[in-house]
């Protein structure tokens, strides 16, 4: 009888952690990430009786997270990541290096990714040229896009087949010695933008075509010398049916061979203006300039170059690659998110705050890129919410409250017997 009152203690105490369980489960279903847990029981066995064995209760074999994938919500932070996949993020402290699915991630003053817990997630920093330093803290503080000088410009114009020849090309009288202008920013080796001069001026009338040539001028302003100047210059010739026939070579009238711009950048910088592709390079001619008899007009014009520019924001693609948007109009790809995975995740010991932490027998992680090793995928703008099934907690807490009752009525019974065993004395 003693017995039976110890097995009805145990049970007691099982259905008791159970509850816990069920309990803790039930307040974290709204905890980002949550992964539930469900207790695992197995009987005590402790003496044999013949042929017969009694056992002597019940225990809690184990407590053991579900990693069930839980449910998306849409946020407008860029910085809510979800694994979609069994990959979870790898954030790092002062304390060591842990493993978490809560996707909650913000800048600090510092420029570091970091949790609510102020951990640093871990990934990998691109350089300017695409390289990795490996893994490490993310940090955006330090990103910034250094300048790109021009080094094509590209037009494409009408240049009127009407317009008369005027005189000689005069720097001092532009606009009496040319037909047409057109202007284009363009950048030196700093960053700087400099405003150049397009002129156009009609050089000569055949039976197969025209002769234009152009001229590109810098203003005192922004040239080195101080003087308005050309700077570069050459001829295009069309033919009757005022497609571009044949682009003469660039000259280039400094010294240094190139454009020389004020403010220190670097001198000689070869700028080579593109007018479209001409029937002698294999074109039709008629992508660029043209020259019919409707008014000179720029249709189109562009140039590679770009002054520096600060990050401004970013996005996170599936792979995890984070994209940098510059204040100077610039993309590029500046970091990307690490993931691991674990053989037997369920053996991960948990530490509290949505964190997890490896141990002997979850094995170590393998870290990888996301959409490797089976990591799974980065959803940005998105959290994954808790894997708790509410109904399915409140019928377990029902079946474990039952079974403390039926445990504590064992007890009960137990007791009304040592009575009666008392009482026979008298």
């Amino acid at each position: 009888m003693l017995t039976s009152l110890f097995t009805a203690v145990s049970g007691m105490n099982a259905n008791g952690t159970a509850l816990s369980v069920i309990g803790d489960n039930v307040a974290n279903m709204n905890t980002t990430a949550f992964k539930s847990s469900r207790a695992s029981f197995g009987d005590i066995l402790s003496q044999s009786m013949g042929t017969s064995q009694v056992g002597r209760g019940v225990s809690v074999s184990a407590v053991t997270p579900t990693f069930t994938q839980g449910s998306f919500e849409n946020t407008a932070n860029v910085l809510d990541m979800a694994v979609d996949g069994d990959g979870l993020f790898i954030v790092s402290d002062a304390s060591g290096t842990f493993y978490t699915r809560a996707g909650q991630f913000t800048l600090d003053k510092e420029g570091y990714i970091v949790n609510p817990n102020a951990m640093r997630l871990q990934g990998y920093l691109f350089s300017a040229s695409g390289t990795s330093a490996g893994l490490g803290d993310i940090n955006l503080s330090t990103l910034n896009s250094s300048p790109n000088a021009t080094a094509d410009v590209s037009i494409s114009a009408n240049l009127d087949s009407r317009a008369s020849i005027p005189g000689a090309f005069d720097i001092n009288d532009p606009n009496n010695t040319s037909n047409f202008s057109s202007s284009i920013t363009v950048y030196d080796s700093l960053g700087n933008g400099h405003v150049v001069n397009i002129y156009f001026r009609k050089d000569a009338e055949t039976a197969t075509g025209n002769t234009w040539e152009w001229f590109a001028a810098v203003n005192a302003s922004d040239s080195l010398s101080g003087s308005t100047e050309v700077q570069a210059q050459g001829t295009l010739d069309f033919d009757n049916n005022g497609a571009l026939d044949t682009e003469s070579a660039i000259t280039y009238p400094l010294a240094s061979g190139g454009f020389d711009f004020t403010g220190g950048a670097a001198a000689g910088q070869a700028i080579n203006f593109e007018f479209g592709t001409s029937i002698t390079e294999g074109g039709t001619g008629l992508d660029g300039a043209t020259q019919f008899g409707s008014a000179s007009a720029t249709i189109f014009q562009s140039q590679d170059g770009y002054s520096s520019g600060s990050l401004r924001s970013i996005t996170i693609d599936q792979d995890g690659t984070m994209t940098g948007i510059f204040t100077n109009g610039q993309t590029r790809a500046v970091g990307q998110v690490a993931l691991a995975k674990f053989i037997a995740p369920t053996e991960l010991t948990k530490m509290g705050r949505n964190l997890f932490a490896e141990s002997t027998n979850s094995g170590q992680p393998v870290i990888s890129v996301p959409g490797t090793s089976g990591t799974g995928q980065i959803l940005s703008n998105t959290l994954e919410l808790s894997n708790v099934d509410l109904a399915e907690e409140f019928v377990k807490m029902i079946i474990s409250q039952r079974g403390f009752q039926a445990n504590s009525r064992i007890v009960s019974t137990s007791d009304e017997l040592m009575a009666e065993l008392v009482n026979l004395k008298r």
